[in-house]
């Protein structure tokens, strides 16, 4: 496969090679297979990417510098491909990147066992690496989320065959790259781009491959985990998305929680798996909370996100798109009370409504399912141990927010929400030593942090007899 040329922000050229990574090298994949990128904004064919096939998969600290070098060659690659503003990628996701590969390179040379002892003598453990791992990752984050499963793997000194999305494979493209730059050996790191049905279900099925972590929609984490079954029993983390709540007290700072509560359903259009697309606002406050978020909302400037003026970009594709508006036509047909929608679809481009409900019932479908969009559903509450069993009535179990001045109720509601993450006065922020991760359906393992480790390691235990001190006298 050839390189091909991709116009970034500022008019910079960006160039990516197409190919599969194997071997720190591009190849074609098995038979010439393909697939089409898509941009966006336009609804343009933006590139042909070699497509992995179930033949194709064989077997830091300067990576994240080169993360850092060209931040705004990555940022443009998930602003042509996913959508993302430019903005927004380039001050979290490549940030977040390049922290999180320093973080576990400071961890690869400290995972160290235990010393025991046993009634007939010593023992130690060795947290030894798996082999073979798998990561699938998704399309909202590509490049954040892929470092998250890549600096623990490679720590914990592990080998990784990343599985790119087929809706935003090129920032991996140019990752790989980077890779090469950075001198990893060869095999180390692979990079595959390949549709989930096939490419995906080989590595979750393949016999060599220790553990696969995966990041996406439930339904396709539970193929995993059965092929994984079906298969060798390989180790399997999932993170399998949200609908968080996001609670506000009327002692909350309102300016504040307005900010954060936004932001949780806004940024990146809503297609974020911990996205605060529940809101509940206690009823002492909740008129003046409705009318300055309908305010908060209006007026977004939407466009290329690649411009630095745009606030609100396109979602990724034209399924996703017509999936969102779906959701919002049948709340509308519902008689749910629209608070305000603020943009919309366009001429070119996969543009839809950021859309706020008011009075939403708890069994309404914007209420209990994930959209995935940029649609916030919102209530009023009374009491605190009302808005908890609001919160967690939900199978899933992936982040959550509370916005209140009181200490003593702020770790109350944290303690009390079944969530893997709890903000409290903030919305999302994410730490490369904080671990991430959901219980219930939302899955489980955890990206980030120490615990992250647990996941690409095995613990073997080696225990000694003593015997008996041997008589000299005989």
């Amino acid at each position: 496969m050839s390189e091909i040329e991709l116009t970034g922000f500022g008019g910079r050229p960006i160039r990516v090679n197409t190919g599969l990574f194997i071997n720190n090298d591009f190849h074609p994949a098995a038979g010439g297979a393909t697939l089409q990128v898509e941009n966006p904004s336009t609804g343009d064919n933006l590139a042909t990417v070699s497509a992995a096939q179930k033949e194709d998969p064989r077997g830091p600290r300067g990576l994240a510098d080169l993360v850092e070098r060209d931040a705004d060659d990555l940022a443009s690659l998930e602003a042509l491909e996913a959508g993302v503003l430019f903005k927004e990628s380039k001050a979290l996701h490549v940030t977040q990147a390049a922290e999180t590969l320093r973080y576990f390179a400071g961890w690869a040379d400290k995972i160290t066992g235990q010393l025991l002892s046993t009634p007939q003598g010593p023992a130690y453990t060795r947290r030894e690496p798996l082999g073979v791992c798998a990561a699938v990752v998704p399309w909202n984050a590509p490049l954040m989320i892929t470092i998250w499963k890549l600096g623990p793997a490679i720590a914990a000194g592990n080998v990784l065959i990343i599985k790119t999305p087929e809706l935003t494979p090129l920032y991996a493209q140019k990752l790989a790259s980077l890779i090469r730059e950075a001198g990893f050996p060869p095999g180390v790191l692979s990079v595959l781009c390949g549709y989930g049905a096939v490419a995906g279900q080989a590595l979750a099925e393949h016999p060599l491959v220790k553990k696969i972590a995966f990041t996406g929609s439930g339904p396709v984490g539970r193929r995993i985990l059965a092929a994984a079954a079906a298969t060798n029993l390989k180790k399997v983390t999932l993170e399998l998305g949200g609908k968080g709540p996001s609670i506000v007290f009327a002692d909350a700072d309102l300016d504040n929680a307005l900010f954060w509560t936004a932001l949780g359903f806004t940024a990146n259009n809503g297609q974020v798996c911990a996205a605060g697309s529940r809101i509940y606002v206690h009823a002492r406050i909740y008129d003046k909370f409705l009318a300055a978020m309908a305010e908060r909302l209006a007026g977004a400037a939407q466009g290329d996100p690649l411009d630095e003026k745009t606030t609100k970009g396109p979602v990724v594709s034209r399924q996703q798109r017509d999936k969102i508006a779906a959701y919002i036509r049948h709340a509308k047909d519902s008689g749910v009370r629209v608070l305000t929608e603020t943009g919309g679809e366009s001429d070119k481009g996969h543009f839809v409504a950021t859309t706020a409900f008011a009075e939403v019932p708890d069994d309404a479908r914007i209420m209990r399912e994930e959209i995935f969009g940029p649609v916030a559903s919102i209530a009023s509450f009374k009491t605190e141990a009302e808005v908890i069993e609001k919160a967690n009535a939900t199978e899933y179990g992936l982040a959550a927010a509370v916005f209140t001045n009181d200490v003593s109720r702020a770790a109350r509601v944290s303690e009390a929400i079944e969530a893997g993450q709890v903000t409290v006065n903030c919305w999302g922020t994410l730490h490369a030593n904080a671990p991430f991760g959901g219980v219930k359906e939302s899955g489980f393992g955890r990206d980030m942090g120490e615990e992250a480790l647990d996941s690409w390691l095995t613990t073997k235990t080696v225990k000694y007899f003593t015997l008996p001190a041997a008589d000299e006298d005989k």
